[in-house]
């Protein structure tokens, strides 16, 4: 079963995610980071090549010819066929129909209260799946 964990909060959504897949990726995992749309998948590509001058994240988006080899892969379809399973950092105001292939997702919320109510229907959604998410308050800056 997945580990569910939400991540509320949070600043700046991009930022957070990019933190979380260095993280990630310097601990020896995949990550796969689903977006909201088109323009957050840009802003999220141009994030993860700017988020240190000495961090490289090797990053390309789903469908790729270079994909399954690349350890951090974006995209903005929750239906896009991926080629590994660790991570979900999931960015979209919608539960990921697929998020049971992945051992561990990120469920990051922003302080806004639209996406903060679509936090909390996906935070439900997950309990009606038998699946008991975990919480954590990000700090504030």
């Amino acid at each position: 079963m997945s580990r569910v964990d939400f991540h509320s909060n949070v600043p700046d959504k991009l930022a957070y995610a990019c933190r979380l897949a260095r993280k990630a990726y310097m601990a020896g995992n995949k990550v796969v980071v689903l977006a909201q749309d088109g323009a957050q998948l840009d802003a999220l590509n141009s994030a993860m090549w700017t988020i240190s001058a000495t961090d490289f994240l090797p990053h390309v988006l789903a469908g790729d010819p270079l994909a399954a080899q690349t350890p951090i892969i974006l995209t903005d379809d929750a239906a896009a066929e991926l080629p590994h399973h660790d991570i979900l950092v999931n960015l979209s105001q919608l539960p990921p129909a697929n998020y049971a292939q992945f051992q561990r997702v990120f469920e990051i919320v922003s302080m806004d209260e639209q996406d903060a109510q679509a936090g909390r229907q996906r935070f439900l959604h997950y309990r009606q799946q038998d699946v008991q998410p975990t919480h954590f308050v990000a700090a504030k800056a």
